[in-house]
């Protein structure tokens, strides 16, 4: 699906972790770089708290603190992320046998221990999602401990003007800096801008990759491309006018003009999203 394999980089180090397929946008490659989300720049996590890491060291080394996907936190115990980023292609294993699945907050430099690991109690993966046209990429993390109020970015409800066709938004994350698999180890974030419907269906009518669909899907970027989320960086946010307003989901090649970013809208997942919440709250009492 997403801006194609990140295996070759891995092969001879993960063989034993069964994480070989081409994957949408989780890339989890231990490499080294000094810059990340394509055309993008350092930013500080701290100014940025809702901005999470997704980590498995057994599945992925330690390397990167184990790190192969972003989140936002829209909830103390609540981190979305995308549901490729839980799927056995990706994982090697169903997330229910990851031994020690977190998410890292905090964590500007994944080389660090700074920040906070925590344990992710429970997972809902969106039983709807379509790994065909990739409508509905979207899961839930409940958190065995609280975060800081601080910490949560709100979600933009249908009919915000975050979503709004030229719209400046940030798409942040670890992942791939160049497309070439150069992944970076500090948190960075990318400007991009919303773009029309008509826009992301011409760009995407129908392939291999996916295909667009307004009622679940938005995609951002800039006309001559340059700027963009790439491998390494599903699940992670795009933020506008300080709402959460989608998640890196898939696309074509990082940062390619014609190609933008492909993200799940976050309207359209939030009564998922209230479900998950409710069943994990249940669960909890019981």
């Amino acid at each position: 699906m997403r801006r194609g394999p990140f295996v070759s980089a891995l092969s001879g180090l993960l063989a034993p972790l069964a994480a070989a397929a081409v994957l949408p946008l989780a890339a989890p490659a231990p490499a080294v770089a000094d810059g990340v989300v394509v055309g993008g720049r350092p930013v500080q996590v701290a100014e940025h708290p809702w901005v999470v890491a997704i980590a498995s060291r057994d599945r992925f080394g330690g390397a990167r603190s184990g790190q192969f996907c972003g989140g936002a936190v829209v909830d103390r115990r609540t981190v979305l992320t995308a549901a490729h980023c839980l799927s056995q292609d990706v994982l090697g294993v169903p997330p229910s046998e990851v031994p020690d699945l977190k998410v890292i907050a905090g964590r500007a430099d994944l080389r660090t221990d700074e920040g906070r690991e925590v344990t992710v109690r429970r997972v809902w993966v969106n039983g709807e999602y379509d790994s065909l046209t990739n409508a509905g990429d979207v899961a839930v993390l409940t958190l065995a401990k609280s975060l800081p109020e601080a910490s949560v970015v709100p979600m933009a409800r249908e009919g915000s003007a975050a979503y709004e066709p030229g719209t400046a938004a940030s798409v942040y994350g670890w992942g791939d800096t160049t497309g070439e698999g150069d992944y970076a180890r500090t948190l960075r974030a990318a400007r991009v801008r919303v773009l029309s419907d008509s826009v992301c269906e011409r760009a995407y009518p129908g392939s291999v990759d996916g295909k667009y669909l307004a009622d679940s899907m938005l995609c951002a970027g800039e006309p001559e491309g340059g700027r963009d989320a790439c491998q390494g960086d599903s699940g992670g946010p795009l933020v506008a006018r300080g709402r959460l307003i989608g998640l890196v989901s898939w696309g074509s090649g990082c940062g390619q003009p014609g190609n933008p970013g492909v993200y799940t809208r976050i309207s359209e997942v939030l009564p998922l999203v209230s479900e998950a919440q409710r069943s994990a709250r249940e669960r909890a009492a019981e």
